[in-house]
């Protein structure tokens, strides 16, 4: 027994020796340092990167959108007062991958509503100008894959997904975008486009980002989940039959009332125009002879 209180006797005065101190600042020092070798390193290339990428989009933002909406994003007045170019400091990036990437931005000439069109940017400066508008201020950033993608899931939770989305959109996208997302007429010029094959990333964006004369529904409004399911729903349309045979591009009785009166009834007006002018008639000369 006193031989274990001397040997941790001598191992106390060790350890309150002025070395023994300086030993465990080393280790400490050590294993910091090496720690933030290990980890450091990835952030600062993340960082580089992403400010490299800024960099890059705000060279892109100069040539192809700053003459609308300003050097700096904050937007172009006329000198009416009207606004040219809206201002991009608080659109955030899910709005630019939006626009850009559904070639809508750069517009070719102001108007009332943009109109989707060839894509003229590359998925990577897409990108790039995403990040420079979103380091102006806030906004929605891009959504995840996770967020709409429904891979992955069985078919029972699709079909629940599906019914589900199916009656959000019948309670607030048809007003606008018809029963079957084909688009409709909208006030002062606007229309609402058709929304059937576009993809998902882009769909999830439009409802995050309210583009145009369409209403923003926030994450507070509509929450990512029914997002989703608004999106599956719509995935859906197109494998649907047309029970009904044609279809007349989907746009409801407008377009099959025309339909019916121009073609039909105008169809059956001039054959029956056809049959009178065709028919035997008695002719009042040829009578007064044979009597």
């Amino acid at each position: 027994m006193r031989l274990l209180n001397r040997s941790a006797g001598r191992l106390s005065r060790h350890r309150r020796g002025p070395l023994a101190g300086l030993m465990v600042l080393v280790c400490g020092l050590l294993l910091t340092g090496g720690l933030y070798a290990a980890f450091a390193p990835a952030q600062a290339d993340t960082r580089q990167d992403q400010e490299e990428l800024v960099q890059q989009g705000r060279e892109l933002f100069l040539v192809g959108c700053a003459f609308c909406h300003g050097k700096n994003g904050e937007g172009v007045l006329t000198q009416g007062g009207s606004q040219y170019g809206p201002a991009l400091t608080d659109v955030g990036a899910a709005s630019v991958d939006f626009q850009v990437g559904t070639g809508r931005m750069p517009m070719a000439q102001p108007g009332q509503q943009a109109p989707r069109k060839k894509v003229v940017y590359t998925k990577d400066e897409t990108a790039a100008l995403s990040a420079y508008v979103a380091s102006l201020g806030t906004g929605p950033a891009i959504p995840d894959k996770e967020l709409y993608s429904t891979a992955g899931m069985s078919d029972d939770e699709l079909e629940e997904l599906v019914v589900r989305g199916g009656q959000i959109f019948l309670a607030n996208c048809t007003a606008c975008h018809n029963f079957e997302g084909s688009g409709g007429a909208m006030p002062r010029g606007g229309y609402a486009p058709k929304i059937r094959g576009v993809e998902p990333k882009h769909i999830y964006e439009a409802m995050l980002t309210g583009p145009q004369t369409m209403d923003t529904f926030s994450d507070g409004n509509i929450p990512p989940a029914d997002k989703k399911a608004v999106i599956a729903y719509l995935e859906t349309l197109d494998e649907s039959p047309s029970y009904g045979g044609f279809t007349f591009g989907g746009l409801g009785p407008v377009s099959e009332g025309i339909t019916v009166w121009v073609v039909g009834i105008g169809s059956l007006v001039g054959f029956a125009v056809w049959i009178a002018a065709h028919s035997t008639r008695s002719s009042k000369k040829k009578d007064e002879a044979a009597a």
